[in-house]
């Protein structure tokens, strides 16, 4: 009997599953989102296993997206991986967004919108570099002529590689999943957090309080 994976995403302004047995994609959903992916998950992969007519003890096992992308929204997905792992008994495997978007391409540059002008970028296959974090106006290195690029600025990026854009074979939550099937059995640490760059968010200016003696 095939395995069934429970696949999802919420790294960036969305919240994204999907339910995977064997080949079949029995469910798959996407709903954008900026806000609310802590309070949507548990209840969206709830309709989802209802709607495939499975319960949570069928699930074989999990994959989760671990970014780069939103800090908050990474750690939303990655925490309810980790928690539905330990609960249900099952392995949490993680999978990076460049390696899901990338699915079935034998080459490929994938890009994702890093904000503040910046973008995230990996490329598979014979030109191979990162996944890394740089300037969206810097110099992307060259690609075969034909590679795909795929994810956000996709026709900028690709007149200055030498690439075609494209996009990806599959969903970023189907693209988790079947990744996720392929790494069934191997030893492989908690899922984590994928970050290329720091928190956005500043440090306290008030000073730490005064703790005096008893």
């Amino acid at each position: 009997m095939d395995p069934l994976i429970l696949a999802f995403d919420t790294s960036a302004a969305h919240c994204a599953a999907a339910l995977l047995s064997g080949d079949r994609v029995l469910a798959s959903r996407e709903e954008a989102m900026s806000l609310g992916q802590a309070e949507r998950l548990m209840p969206m992969l709830e309709e989802m296993l209802a709607e495939a007519g499975v319960a949570w003890r069928d699930v074989g096992a999990l994959g989760v997206g671990t970014g780069p992308g939103n800090f908050t929204g990474v750690r939303i997905a990655v925490a309810a991986a980790r928690g539905l792992s330990l609960g249900l008994g099952v392995p949490a495997i993680g999978v990076t967004i460049f390696d899901a978007l990338a699915w079935g391409q034998d080459a490929a540059l994938v890009a994702r919108d890093a904000r503040l002008g910046q973008v995230y970028l990996q490329a598979f296959g014979p030109a191979a570099f990162g996944p890394l974090l740089q300037p969206l106006d810097a110099a992307v290195p060259p690609l075969p002529p034909g590679t795909p690029v795929i994810g956000d600025f996709t026709g900028d990026l690709a007149e200055r590689s030498g690439g075609v854009a494209a996009r990806p074979l599959v969903s970023l939550a189907e693209g988790v999943a079947r990744i996720a099937l392929t790494r069934l059995g191997q030893d492989l640490p908690r899922p984590a957090p994928l970050y290329l760059r720091a928190p956005d968010a500043a440090p306290p200016r008030d000073p730490a309080p005064i703790i005096l003696p008893g």
